[in-house]
C-alpha cells in the first residue's frame, strides 16, 4: 500500500493505492496556508477510509514539483516525518507528469499532452509528454509567448491543461493547440506511476532530499536556454 500526497498547487491532494487500485481520496482546493493545517488530517481520513491503519503503508509517493514553495515545503515535511516513522521509503513524482498522467486518461485521442502551473505573469511551469515516448520536453519555466511549442504543434496536435493553461490561451492560437479545463495534480492519478517505482525501487534519499521548485535553478539562465526543446 503506497500513500501518494500532492501539495504542490492550491490543491491539496491525498490519496492511498493498493498497486494501480486507489483504495480512497480526497481533495481540498484552496491557497497553500490551509494545506498546513489540513494535510495530517486527510491523511488520517483517507487511510481509515481506505480500511487501512499507517503500519500498512509500504511507501509515501509525493508530487516533488515544480509548483509553490510553500505547498512543496509541506508535502515533503510530512512525507518525510512519515517516512522516518515508519521507516518505509519515499518516491518523488514530477507534479506535471501526475498532471499528464489525468489528461491522457481524460482524453483518449491525445497523443502529445503540455501540463501548465501557472508561475504568475505570463510564465508557466510546463514540459511535453507523449503517451508512447514519454517525455518529450524536460520541465521548464517558460515565459508564453507565440513561439512557445512550434515544433509539437507543427507535428499534430497538442494538449493543454492546468491552471497555467487558461492564460495561455490568446497566445497559442494554432489549429492543432486544444486546451483542457480542471486538470489538476491529484493524488488519485499518481497510483500507476508510484507503483511502478515502488516496484523498480526507485526511491530517494528521504535526509537529502529537496522539492524541485525549478524556478531557483532556470532564473540565472538565458531565456533561450529555459525555451530548449519547446521553441524551433
Amino acid at each position: 500500500m503506497i500513500l501518494l500526497i500532492d501539495t504542490s498547487t492550491n490543491v491539496c491532494s491525498v490519496a492511498v493505492c493498493n498497486g494501480m487500485n486507489v483504495l480512497a481520496h480526497e481533495e481540498l482546493m484552496g491557497e497553500n496556508a490551509p494545506h498546513a493545517s489540513n494535510l495530517t488530517l486527510m491523511i488520517e481520513r483517507v487511510v481509515a477510509q481506505a480500511g487501512k491503519t499507517m503500519n500498512d503503508i509500504e511507501a509515501v509517493a509525493l508530487g516533488e514539483g515544480p509548483g509553490s514553495y510553500t505547498g512543496l515545503r509541506i508535502g515533503a515535511s510530512t512525507a518525510k516525518g512519515i517516512c522516518y516513522a515508519l521507516s518505509v521509503p519515499m518516491i518523488a513524482i514530477s507534479t506535471l507528469e501526475i498532471m499528464a498522467e489525468q489528461m491522457f486518461a481524460q482524453n483518449p485521442a491525445a497523443q502529445t499532452v503540455a501540463p501548465m502551473i501557472d508561475a504568475r505573469r505570463m510564465e508557466v511551469y510546463t514540459a511535453v509528454y507523449n503517451r508512447d515516448k514519454g517525455c518529450l520536453a524536460e520541465p521548464c519555466a517558460l515565459v508564453v509567448d507565440e513561439s512557445a511549442y512550434q515544433r509539437f504543434l507543427a507535428m499534430g496536435d497538442v494538449y493543454f491543461g492546468g491552471d497555467g493553461a487558461d492564460k495561455c490561451k490568446t497566445v497559442i492560437t494554432s489549429e492543432s493547440a486544444h486546451f483542457i479545463d480542471d486538470i489538476n495534480p491529484l493524488a488519485c492519478n499518481m497510483a500507476r506511476l508510484a507503483s511502478r517505482k515502488f516496484a523498480n525501487e526507485e526511491f530517494v534519499d528521504v535526509a537529502y532530499f529537496e522539492p524541485f521548485y525549478l524556478k531557483e535553478y532556470v532564473a540565472v539562465i538565458s531565456q533561450n536556454k529555459a525555451l530548449r526543446g519547446l521553441t524551433k
